[in-house]
């Protein structure tokens, strides 16, 4: 094996390329294959609730979109796919301005190159859990005017906060900056749809650890309802993955909407 061949293959496995790899993606590692295979074991749903996430993400951005928001900040954006947050915006309003933030410095090389010839969208490395730095990038404060309304995506990363105090504090640090109008998108692992697994749940938490740097969580429907604090939830409220916006919509998961593995919801800052 070449010598290029043996850093890929050597390379440790981080959430954002596990997830290019639940979505199908190509932009992932043997050691990210390895790992998603171990929580595939446990959870053969995985892939599915990637998908529902990722459909997810894009009707709240086009609600977003259709409530006047043209400025979007995506926090634990991952490796780009299709139907990133940009095309779907700037689809609909070609003057919509998108920050993509993601702590794998491979998700983010290969969103400026996707992005290079777009000068309304860009990417930067940044943790979630170091919300001041993230809000002083200077790529981040050349294209986000914090004077306007502003979309701040959380989809399919809080889980990644382990620590309640840290990842309460985090958010709030980022919605306190949100001037009135902005909007909070998150989507976060449901403990209703993970803890009574026991052992498996353990198992899939153990291959986050071990095998990247992020730690991972579940929280129940309150707790993740907690972290839109005194924002004015829009409806249908904080629901499963698949029932925002509409709790009628038929899915994979009608037998069982608990098997969508994600609570989800939208709220707006007044």
């Amino acid at each position: 094996m070449d010598t290029a061949g043996q850093v890929r293959r050597q390379k440790p496995a981080t959430a954002a390329r596990m997830y290019d790899y639940y979505l199908g993606g190509i932009h992932n590692f043997p050691a990210d294959r390895e790992a998603a295979d171990r929580v595939m074991e446990q959870f053969p749903m995985f892939p599915v609730i990637a998908q529902a996430n990722r459909r997810f993400l894009g009707r709240a951005v086009e609600f977003l979109v259709g409530a006047g928001i043209r400025q979007f900040l995506d926090i634990g954006s991952g490796i780009p796919t299709e139907g990133n947050v940009h095309e779907i915006a700037q689809l609909a309003a070609p003057d919509s301005r998108v920050v993509y933030v993601d702590t794998d410095p491979v998700a983010v090389a290969e969103s400026l190159e996707l992005l290079e010839h777009n000068e309304l969208a860009t990417a930067i490395r940044g943790d979630l859990r170091e919300p001041r730095a993230i809000l002083d990038h200077p790529r981040l404060t050349k294209l986000l005017d914090f004077d306007q309304p502003v979309g701040l995506l959380l989809a399919a990363v809080l889980h990644f906060l382990s620590d309640d105090a840290e990842a309460y504090d985090c958010v709030g640090q980022l919605v306190d900056v949100l001037p009135e109008g902005s909007y909070l998108v998150i989507s976060a692992a449901a403990a209703e749809s993970f803890a009574p697994a026991g052992k498996q749940t353990q198992a899939v938490i153990d291959v986050y650890r071990q095998r990247t740097t992020t730690s991972a969580a579940s929280r129940n429907h309150d707790e993740i309802q907690r972290f839109f604090g005194d924002l004015e939830l829009v409806k249908p409220g904080l629901v499963w993955l698949h029932q925002w916006p509409d709790p009628t919509a038929s899915s994979e998961f009608d037998d069982d909407p608990s098997r969508s593995g994600e609570w989800a919801g939208v709220a707006v800052k007044r």
